[in-house]
């Protein structure tokens, strides 16, 4: 008796294809929209986005933008011009890091920089660094590049910061790449600049080519202070690759205006890519950007601001659940509760949770509210919650979560 067809064959799906897992963000986020097109009072705090309308100013230029001729065309792969030179000018005058254009490339969104960053450094077996919790993102991007993610734990004890020690536990002679992100997405951390510059140079020295995420490089609240890694470590800047974008700071996410800045040979390498896979990125988009990094930085001092006030009021309405611990977040627009206090009990319906998996799905059922279970970023027994929607949908959704919680 013959077997019968692969799950791959019998589909006609490629492996890579099955493989890859759904966004869980965006699933979460999907579902509560469904919820809402059926009349329910959905309180959703798993979107990654500002809830802020982008900036008229950038919109007007974006207007003028469509109606001018000279963006109907094709433009350059590597994006616009004088978008490069902008977003080189951006980097210096924010941290100081100075770069030439040619070592900028412009992407479709800041997810489109990190698959390109992958595909062009990692060949099949190079293992990657990825400190968790982690975006959901990473694993499966590196995976599609070929590339084996090697997690490195973090936990409260240490705000969610990778240490030198557990890096070098993680180490072994397949080691390419190290994933760094600061501000975090999911926990809200943010590392000190010295504890960044400690982690360059270990990465420099070892050889270890360095991702650095720095999409929330602006949002940053209290004491807390955002370096970017090649800027501190010097000695690692031919083997580190800085991400960035309009999405979180400018309240840009729908634009799909990212860019990655990198060692000439792996910006050409990337550019080489691009001209294969998209061509040009929008050059409405492209013009918005420009308007977006060459301008101040007013409409995000405001947003910050917000971000900031709610941010307080939803680390202590946490903390006020009993069966949640809720560290306070340092940057981003996220705080990462531990909720293992909620699990394999009765809540006030009656219901329980095994997970935090079965926690989110529940909460979404009973009491209309949405997060993100620990589980997408690595961490079972806590969960995300964005703090990037109105003052008065955080308190009503929290106070939604604290009734059932019981």
């Amino acid at each position: 008796m013959t077997a019968g067809p692969s799950s791959s064959a019998s589909s006609g799906l490629s492996q890579r294809a099955i493989e890859i897992a759904e966004s869980a963000t965006l699933a979460i986020t999907s579902r509560a929209k469904a919820l809402k097109a059926d009349g329910h009072s959905v309180i959703g705090f798993g979107a990654g986005e500002p809830d802020f309308p982008t900036p008229q100013a950038i919109v007007d230029v974006a207007m003028a933008a469509a109606a001018d001729p000279a963006n109907h065309r094709y433009t350059p792969a590597a994006g616009l011009p004088e978008f490069r030179e902008a977003i080189a000018a951006k980097t210096k005058r924010d941290f100081g890091f100075e770069v030439e254009a040619s070592q900028v490339v412009v992407t479709n969104g800041g997810k489109h920089a990190v698959y390109a960053t992958c595909q062009v450094l990692l060949d099949p077996g190079d293992e990657v660094l990825l400190p968790a919790p982690f975006w959901v993102s990473y694993p499966e991007v590196i995976k599609l590049a070929g590339g084996v993610p090697v997690l490195v734990p973090t936990d409260s004890s240490t705000g969610f910061q990778a240490t030198i020690e557990r890096l070098d536990a993680a180490v072994t002679d397949r080691t390419k790449m190290l994933v760094f992100v600061s501000p975090s997405n999911p926990t809200g951390a943010v590392y000190p600049p010295e504890a960044i510059a400690a982690i360059g140079n270990w990465a420099a020295a070892r050889g270890i080519w360095v991702m650095t995420d720095e999409i929330y490089e602006h949002l940053v609240y209290g004491s807390a202070e955002h370096a970017s890694m090649p800027t501190v470590a010097p000695d690692l800047r031919d083997r580190c690759v800085v991400l960035n974008g309009c999405s979180k700071s400018y309240a840009m996410t729908g634009w799909r205006v990212g860019w990655m800045i990198a060692p000439q040979p792996v910006a050409a390498a990337a550019i080489r890519m691009q001209s294969h896979m998209t061509s040009n990125v929008s050059n409405v988009a492209q013009r918005a950007g420009i308007a977006a990094v060459a301008g101040d930085l007013d409409a995000v001092a405001e947003m910050r601001d917000a971000f900031d006030r709610r941010r307080v009021t939803m680390v202590r309405m946490l903390n006020e659940i009993p069966g949640v611990s809720c560290p306070e977040p340092e940057g981003a627009f996220y705080t990462f509760p531990n909720v293992e206090g909620l699990l394999n009990r009765p809540l006030a319906n009656g219901s329980s949770a095994a997970s935090s998996l079965d926690l989110a799905a529940l909460v979404l059922d009973e009491a209309k509210v949405a997060f993100v279970p620990g589980e997408a970023f690595g961490a079972p027994g806590s969960a995300r919650f964005s703090f990037a929607l109105g003052d008065d949908d955080i308190v009503e959704g929290l106070g939604r979560l604290a009734a059932l919680a019981g």
